[in-house]
């Protein structure tokens, strides 16, 4: 019977935490159009609803009911795929991120979080390779020059960043003595780890906004250059199943500073599932604001950022850190 009863609260779990995806998602776009409007001394969306906050939903409408073309020349089943991969891995990342403490529900201690793995920090550098492959695949099969261009570099990009990723979060591993993000978050009790970690903090935030492939490093999708990069060629829900993939995956990235640097959950007065919400906003924040402040970089200066600063920075952060540890 218990088993039973853990299925359904999984069930309710996982429901819970992707209609939660969906919606901030779908909101969050609303929310950069509007906060870049400002920037640029502009309005963004008002038609669609009271402030415009229908609008998301106007935009969904408008992908789920437009023609979903495929090139005729396209590596059809592989041009299908590829942007389900973008989505799916971006979403299955939540899966080890913790939103609280343990809570007690008729008699039973029910974790707040889908699956507290031991290696969870392992499992999110997995799949957050995985997602390269939808990059990489549906530009060479859209059987574009452009698309082909923009996977190249999208490929290139996400494997050159995630070795400084990796590497930034090495010395957070140290410091918790554990791969769980439970336990990572339960390492923080006293203090975040970004008072003892701030090298890897900023490392972290570089990589992760090179890794979701936003502005100034949208190489793989620069629209002046390539048109619209690696999802030129596609169109309706399919081109909608990229766009969620990249705000999923903004969310994605503040959960992981938020657990890793910023304490997860922790907080006074608030819910822990509140304060975990409020530092994943701030996070996504800080990206559009940097969206709308910076150029775009050079493609050479991206790839000697990655590999002649934040490597070498990142390797000499763990043998710091790990001589500070064992003194």
């Amino acid at each position: 019977m218990d088993w039973i009863i853990g299925i359904i609260f999984l069930i309710i779990k996982l429901g819970l935490v992707l209609v939660g995806l969906l919606l901030v998602a779908a909101y969050l776009v609303l929310v950069e159009r509007k906060f870049l409007a400002r920037l640029q001394i502009r309005y963004g969306p008002n038609r669609a609803g009271k402030f415009g906050l229908l609008q998301p939903i106007a935009d969904a409408i408008k992908m789920m009911v437009k023609e979903d073309l495929v090139p005729a020349a396209a590596e059809r089943t592989i041009f299908l795929m590829a942007p389900a991969v973008v989505a799916f891995t971006a979403l299955l990342m939540f899966a080890v991120v913790p939103f609280g403490s343990d809570v007690m529900l008729g008699g039973k201690k029910i974790p707040l979080v889908i699956s507290d793995l031991n290696v969870g920090l392992l499992l999110v550098f997995a799949l957050s390779s995985l997602g390269v492959y939808g990059v990489a695949l549906g530009g060479w099969a859209s059987n574009s020059k452009y698309s082909l261009l923009g996977g190249i570099r999208g490929a290139a990009q996400m494997i050159s960043y995630e070795l400084s990723l990796g590497l930034s979060l090495v010395p957070i591993a140290m410091l918790a003595r554990s791969f769980s993000l439970v336990d990572i978050v339960n390492a923080q009790a006293d203090y975040p780890f970004i008072l003892v970690a701030p090298v890897s903090f900023i490392i972290f935030i570089i990589s992760a906004m090179a890794e979701s492939k936003r502005i100034p490093f949208d190489l793989p999708e620069a629209e002046n250059e390539l048109g619209a990069g690696y999802h030129t060629e596609y169109s309706g829900m399919r081109f909608g199943l990229f766009f969620l993939g990249e705000y999923v995956h903004m969310q994605v990235l503040g959960a992981l500073t938020a657990v890793f640097f910023l304490g997860g959950w922790r907080g006074p007065l608030l819910p822990p599932v509140v304060w975990l919400f409020l530092k994943i906003i701030l996070i996504a924040l800080v990206m559009i604001w940097i969206r709308g402040t910076l150029p775009r970089l050079r493609y050479d200066q991206l790839m000697a950022l990655g590999w002649k600063v934040l490597i070498p920075a990142s390797l000499i952060n763990i043998v710091v850190t790990g001589a500070i540890l064992l003194t």
